[in-house]
């Protein structure tokens, strides 16, 4: 990686970060050390354990797993150290969250706070120059080289509309000093934007430089900083894509980087997202219609002489519309998700269909110039071929250790899509993370899926690495109360739907008691809508602000929205379960309609299961149980953020004391003390609660 750090002319010794950076961090961590003497924070020894840990991480170049419970202040404990190894050891340090709110918590405050610091310690003052850069796909970038192609070759690519937003996105283009496609309002569309943005063969480091492509400039700026910030779903989309440290070479993303997961309860589902197939109705019909787009009779074959190569793209648009049209109709029917048990599901008429559009494209190809046209002709071609190659092996089922399905989404349920999963994760991972010669470090409040981490541990492939929990120092005997509804009717057996009229009834009560905001967490956007169409007069008639998923903006505007109102209520679904921040009343009361067990018919959970049952063990045990635990936490931990806050929380389902599992759900709650309460008695026992955990 190319970077701005020079040689220093001294002979000062080489730093030794197994040896000195442990030291060092205990000095800044410590009672009397530089974060109490010099910033005025307080001592956290959680926090000087964890920092710790990661130094000793980082400078041994060894997996680290730690478990720290909320209010312990895990971004300071692992950048401080990770910033000076990285400028000690000229290696990049590569921090990686699943949520835009933690990104964006590291990038405005947490690495100022980290220079500030840094600047108010003459030891540590060489480190306050630091830069960091916020890694992000390609196509979210313009690239310069492929706007000019698209430009110049605009009677063949576009047509009308298409046309007139090319010129929009040029003229943008003069005046944008980043490129990225955030910037332009209203949004680009999607049908041009794949025509300029970076993420094309054409851009690439013969045809573009800093100088001519935002992406290229981007990337230098990336190679530059020793802390580069990425979220969940592009690092592993880059891992399974082949982006990483080819043969000897140490490193998970960048040659010689190190990493820290947070919020890494997340991981193993991210990583089964991505270590997959997906072929999408959508995205076949696009990728064939780069080449050839018969309606508008533009694309890369316009300038084709005679028909050859549009013929067979034509054909193929054809057939594709056939092969998903048979696929609806036939097997999902009014259903939006089918697992495929066996190969031979379909006829593999469309793959050879699919063949036959590459050998002109690929004739055409080899007698092409070098250049960005031929560039772009290969990027299109290697598109379809992974596509076609996808389908191949979704018709065959072909992996044995990956589980198949089908499934239909969007508006109308219109997009078709061919998905595939690995059983395991963990041999990945195993390979991709924790075998790369580096430090790695996976760190969330919410690791252990009971009394430790082994479980977890197996799940990811970090088994036998050395692993850490720390408890969060907040005192939740004080600030928290846990509210159980004894009455509550329980899940109905046949269908597992909840009584969404008592839930109204009960959910109505329970937020206007609490004089603050309440967070009302669902695992069925089934059940939040029943439920919605209950409340929400009574909320209006109370005079409480509103919000749900699904209306009113993104994930991070709702949260906003609940955070300014100060006594608003949110209604939200699988997404809100965890990374939701809002301190102080605004967030007064956590509500769970429902234990999160995930839903045991998704193809993924199903083959689990099996693949658990035929080793002899019980699903439920091995994978739901553990799995709803982590999320039942992550739920809860959304109330207590700060040491000063106070809250309830209130468990709407009776299965926590009537099963046998429940017990373990019970326990995992950091407050022993509960108060069960009945729609008879809601309105005392909540006064109640509400006196104890009243702001003074």
């Amino acid at each position: 990686m190319i970077g701005y750090h020079e040689t220093p002319a001294t002979s000062e010794p080489a730093f030794d970060a197994a040896r000195q950076l442990p030291p060092l961090v205990d000095r800044i961590f410590g009672p009397e050390g530089m974060l109490v003497r010099r910033l005025e924070l307080e001592h956290r020894p959680a926090q000087a354990q964890m920092a710790r840990a990661v130094a000793e991480s980082l400078g041994g170049l060894e997996p680290l797993l730690f478990e720290a419970g909320t209010g312990v202040g895990k971004s300071l404990a692992y950048l401080i150290p990770g910033l000076i190894w990285a400028q000690e050891t000229k290696r990049p340090f590569v921090v990686s969250s699943h949520t835009i709110a933690l990104q964006e918590q590291i990038l405005q405050k947490d690495l100022e706070l980290c220079r500030s610091l840094f600047r108010r310690v003459p030891e540590l003052e060489k480190y306050a120059d630091f830069r960091s850069a916020l890694l992000v796909g390609k196509g979210n970038y313009l690239c310069g080289t492929r706007l000019k192609q698209a430009q110049a070759r605009h009677h063949e690519l576009f047509k009308g509309p298409e046309a007139r937003e090319l010129e929009r996105i040029a003229k943008w283009a003069q005046q944008s000093k980043t490129g990225m496609r955030q910037e332009l309002d209203p949004a680009p569309r999607a049908d041009v934007w794949e025509w300029v943005s970076a993420d094309g063969h054409a851009c690439n480091n013969r045809n573009c430089t800093p100088d001519t492509c935002f992406y290229r400039k981007a990337r230098q700026l990336i190679d530059a900083s020793q802390i580069r910030i990425v979220n969940h779903s592009l690092l592993f989309a880059l891992l399974a894509a082949g982006f990483y440290p080819q043969g000897d070479r140490p490193g998970v993303l960048f040659p010689e980087d190190a990493l820290v997961l947070d919020e890494g309860h997340t991981v193993y589902n991210v990583a089964t997202e991505h270590f997959g197939e997906r072929l999408s109705s959508y995205g076949l019909k696009r990728a064939l219609r780069r080449l050839w787009y018969p309606e508008k009779r533009n694309g890369l074959m316009a300038k084709w002489p005679g028909t050859r190569g549009k013929d067979e793209v034509t054909l193929a648009l054809a057939e594709t519309d056939l092969f998903f049209a048979n696929l609806k109709d036939t097997l999902l029917q009014d259903q939006s998700i089918l697992r495929l048990r066996e190969g031979g599901w379909a006829e593999d008429h469309l793959f050879h269909v699919l063949s036959a559009v590459l050998k002109p494209v690929d004739q055409n190809w080899d007698r092409m110039p070098d250049g960005p046209e031929r560039d772009e002709l290969k990027g299109a071609r290697d598109l379809l071929n992974t596509y076609r190659v996808s389908l191949l092996n979704c018709l065959q089922c072909a992996e044995e250790d990956s589980v198949y399905w089908l499934e239909q989404t969007g508006q109308r349920e219109q997009i078709i899509t061919l998905r595939s999963a690995p059983l395991a994760v963990a041999p990945i991972l195993r390979e991709r993370l924790f075998r790369r010669d580096t430090g790695v470090v996976v760190t969330s409040a919410t690791l252990a899926e009971g009394v430790d981490m082994r479980s977890f541990q197996h799940k990811i492939g970090a088994s036998g690495q050395r692993a850490e929990q720390t408890p969060s120092p907040f005192d939740f005997e004080r600030n928290m109360q846990v509210m159980i509804a004894t009455d509550a009717p329980a899940p109905n057996p046949r269908n597992a739907r909840l009584d969404t009229q008592w839930l109204a009834t009960a959910i109505s009560r329970a937020v206007q008691l609490v004089p603050g905001g309440s967070l009302v967490l669902f695992t069925s956007y089934r059940d939040l809508d029943h439920v919605a169409q209950r409340v929400e007069p009574d909320l209006h008639a109370a005079g409480r602000p509103f919000f749900r998923q699904g209306q009113g903006g993104s994930r991070g505007a709702l949260a906003q929205g609940l955070r300014k109102t100060g006594n608003g209520v949110l209604f939200g679904t699988e997404s809100f379960w965890t990374g939701v921040d809002i301190a102080g009343p605004a967030l007064q009361q956590i509500i769970i309609t429902r234990l999160p067990f995930e839903n045991p018919s998704h193809p993924v959970a199903q083959a689990r299961a099996e693949r658990v049952q035929a080793a002899g063990h019980s699903p439920f045990g091995v994978l739901t149980l553990p799995a709803a635990l982590i999320k039942f936490r992550q739920g809860i931990g959304r109330l207590i953020r700060r040491s000063d806050d106070r809250g309830l929380v209130t468990i709407l389902d009776p299965r926590i004391l009537q099963k046998p599992y429940g017990r373990q759900f019970l326990s995992v709650i950091p407050q022993p003390l509960i108060h069960r309460f009945t729609q008879y008695d809601q309105d005392e026992s909540f006064r109640h609660a509400v006196r104890l955990i009243s702001y003074k």
